[in-house]
């Protein structure tokens, strides 16, 4: 009987990994992905830049998420009123 590979190895690569976390749900006023904050251009872009733009925009992330978790509806804004 042969050796199987782990899937995971198989796929695995040296570059670095997308931050997509399969929750693709574009923002219509940012127009950032709610699942992994990446602008639309930055995901079509993804594969073909250099491992520096890719590590500009990841250290970049965690600031975005800022913006998008601002509730506006909701029950506190009903209450409000």
């Amino acid at each position: 009987m042969s050796e199987q590979i782990p899937t995971n190895l198989v796929w695995k690569r040296t570059e670095i990994e997308s931050p997509c976390v399969k929750i693709c749900v574009i923002h219509p006023e940012t127009r950032l992905c709610t699942g992994c904050l990446r602008s639309i251009d930055e995901i079509g872009a993804w594969s073909q830049m250099s491992a520096e733009a890719r590590s500009a925009i990841m250290a970049e992330l965690p600031s975005r998420g800022a913006v998008l978790k601002q509730r506006r509806g909701g029950r506190a804004a009903r209450l409000k009123r």
